[in-house]
């Protein structure tokens, strides 16, 4: 298994981070922050495309609708049932008040002759009075027995369609997650050196979550409250139509409302999580480089950058928070409103005789049922809104360009032997500022080959392009003979190894990060590849042994320990083609001197590539590559090279003359010992 090479370049980490990086520089490393470009953001489409992601539940969808509209259809019947159960309250009021034998008629005519002509038109209005008869509890236990049922049944159904919703929205951001997984593992080098890792942890991390939590928290209520609204607007229709349009007046002013504060607060979600991502990037840099802050005395400089993003992340959340809560208080007004409204209209129609008070009383809930669904949503807006914003976020990792596929026709490397041809070979990481041109090279099987140069030169790149982490702007590289865009990339991948300075092991036990270099090995293949790398040294010193317990950071164990375990891990992995990125630099001498040993038994018969600052460590290449500026300049044996008086010559003696002392004598570099 291969692990993705840092580049060592900083001409060419430059041009492959463009903007983004250049933002990144704008300080100490540890203080350096992504820019990433503010997306202006298109909230229809985009709530289009979120709802689309719980596409394949659409079933239970459909079915978590039918269940919301039972259940808000059996409360939209309750309120008439219950207004029913008034006007019989208020019939047999009144027929006890009526002597019997007299009829309704006679009886409003005597209040009329009373000068009460108010009274009697609710009583003529009225239905169900029988003079001389009170109250029918046997009608009205039944009336309320039956607005009971619905009730019940309707919070059953309103439970039921929570539930499904529940699952789907689950099952949606399931599959968010894992669409997002798999499209990182599609996604090119170069996507990963322009985007900083904590503003990417933060996408695929608290965006998600975010987008969960918004889900789950507005769309069963959504639904619920958009049924509700239909449900009750027709039944007040039914009711009153006249009050109906008192009530439907107050709409147009709700939106309104909704639409400026929702579109105030809009902005500031945006810079909310984009300040979120930005403070996370502080965060992850500043803790992976924290010894690094402390020896440059930089804990003042990181505080301060901390600080200044989080006081941006505050007032963005302060103001999308702050803004969109007015929302809620406005509604409410808006609804208290249209409530006294049509609470002083339907006194005076009951008054008029044109409407019952049960009518009255149902109007009334329907208009307050009306306009709480309403004022829901309107609160929604603040979490529709940051999800939505979120959920951008995402969508732009998942629609990143990714690397080019592997065609049809590719197949694995078949029993590869290790030779590498280089046939005019150009590449760039920007059109405009070339790195390699019009290389040629051939590597021969069983081959050692040493990459030597300045910083910048292309040393790191040229493994790189063997990989295929980049595409080559020209030429080709074989394996073999075989064009390598012929071959698989997790092919030709499996049949390289890689030992980098820079050492990657993952929290779990010594053995399971060896055994890492090849799935299915068994004991006895972790144990050989330990002993031949001499791992197997120091782990015998460790009370666990090979079930010792690594950290994330496997603190627990020296830099020469790190790296011979990951030396082992190529060992086991055993490669056609090895690549060595300065493996020893980090170390001390002597473990230097076990780690060379494991090295050369890690490229005893295969080809290995060596990317070399220390020039003492590489007398016993096959060839020397020096590069400059993307080009070889010279190759040939450590010893042809030194004779030849060259660039590699120059490099050798100016290593050299730093290493000596004060007072030392001086020494050719034909002299010195290696």
């Amino acid at each position: 298994m291969s692990e993705t090479l840092k580049s060592e370049e900083e001409r060419a980490a430059e041009a492959r981070r463009g903007p983004a990086g250049a933002a990144r520089r704008g300080g100490p490393p540890h203080m350096q922050v992504g820019q990433p470009t503010e997306k202006s953001q298109n909230f229809v489409p985009s709530a289009k495309r979120l709802l689309g992601v719980m596409r394949p539940q659409r079933v239970l969808v459909w079915a978590a609708m039918a269940f919301a509209l039972i259940s808000v259809g059996f409360s939209a019947v309750g309120p008439k049932i219950l207004g029913h159960a008034t006007d019989l309250v208020f019939a047999g009021i009144f027929g006890q008040q009526i002597p019997a034998g007299m009829t309704v008629a006679e009886y409003a005519a005597a209040l009329r002759a009373r000068g009460m002509g108010q009274v009697a038109t609710m009583l003529e209005a009225m239905d169900h009075v029988v003079p001389g008869q009170g109250i029918d509890f046997g009608a009205l236990g039944g009336v309320l027995l039956l607005a009971l049922g619905l009730f019940a049944i309707g919070s059953l159904l309103s439970w039921a369609q929570s539930r499904i919703i529940v699952e789907v929205v689950n099952r949606s951001v399931y599959r968010l997650r894992r669409d997002v997984e798999e499209k990182l593992n599609r996604l090119p080098l170069s996507y990963f050196d322009s985007q900083p890792r904590g503003e990417l942890l933060s996408r695929v991390t608290n965006d998600i979550d975010n987008v969960a939590q918004s889900l789950q928290q507005t769309l069963s209520q959504l639904v619920t409250s958009l049924l509700t609204v239909l449900a009750m607007l027709t039944m007040m229709i039914v009711v009153s139509p006249v009050l109906s349009l008192i009530a439907l007046a107050t709409i147009p002013l709700s939106i309104a409302v909704t639409a400026v504060v929702g579109k105030r607060s809009q902005r500031y979600f945006v810079q909310q999580w984009k300040s979120t991502g930005e403070l996370n990037s502080i965060v992850e840099e500043s803790f992976t480089g924290h010894g690094l802050v402390k020896v440059f005395g930089r804990q003042a400089e990181v505080g301060a950058a901390f600080g200044a993003k989080n006081d941006d992340l505050r007032t963005a959340s302060f103001g999308a928070q702050f803004i969109s809560g007015l929302i809620m208080p406005l509604m409410m007004f808006i609804g208290n409103l249209n409530y006294v409204i049509v609470a002083v209209v339907g006194g005076l129609r009951v008054a008029g005789g044109s409407m019952s008070i049960g009518d009255v009383q149902a109007f009334i809930q329907y208009s307050r049922q009306f306009t709480q669904p309403l004022t829901q949503v309107a609160s929604m807006a603040n979490l529709m809104q940051s999800g939505v914003a979120s959920a951008e976020r995402v969508f732009e990792v998942l629609d990143a360009p990714e690397e080019v596929p592997d065609t049809a026709t590719a197949k694995p490397p078949a029993d590869p032997r290790g030779q590498v041809a280089f046939e005019d070979v150009s590449f760039a990481y920007a059109a405009d500022r070339p790195l390699i041109e019009h290389l040629d090279l051939v590597v021969e099987p069983g081959q050692t080959v040493a990459i030597v140069g300045p910083t910048g030169a292309g040393k790191t790149t040229l493994v790189n392009l063997i990989m295929r982490f980049y595409e080559l702007d020209g030429g080709r590289i074989t394996l073999d003979g075989v064009d390598i865009t012929d071959l698989t990339r997790r092919g030709l991948r499996s049949e390289i190894g890689m030992v980098l300075q820079d050492t990657w092991l993952f929290a779990g036990t010594i053995h399971d990060n060896i055994a890492y270099g090849r799935p299915g090995a068994t004991d006895s293949d972790v144990l050989a590849a330990a002993q031949a790398t001499y791992v197997d040294r120091f782990v015998h010193s460790l009370p666990e042994g090979y079930n010792t317990l690594l950290d994330s950071e496997a603190s627990n164990i020296s830099a020469g320990e790190k790296q011979l375990l990951t030396i082992a891990r190529a060992f086991l992995s055993d490669p056609a083609l090895l690549i060595l990125d300065e493996a020893t630099s980090s170390v001390d001498t002597r473990t230097e001197v076990l780690v060379q040993h494991a090295m050369a038994a890690l490229r005893s018969d295969r080809t290995s590539f060596v990317i070399a600052h220390r020039l003492s460590t590489i007398r016993d290449a096959d060839l020397i590559l020096v590069m400059e500026d993307g080009r070889i300049v010279e190759q040939g044996t450590h010893e042809e090279l030194l004779a030849a008086g060259g660039a590699f010559a120059r490099l050798y003696e100016a290593q050299f003359a730093s290493a000596l002392t004060d007072g030392s004598p001086a020494a050719s570099p034909a002299q010195t010992p290696t």
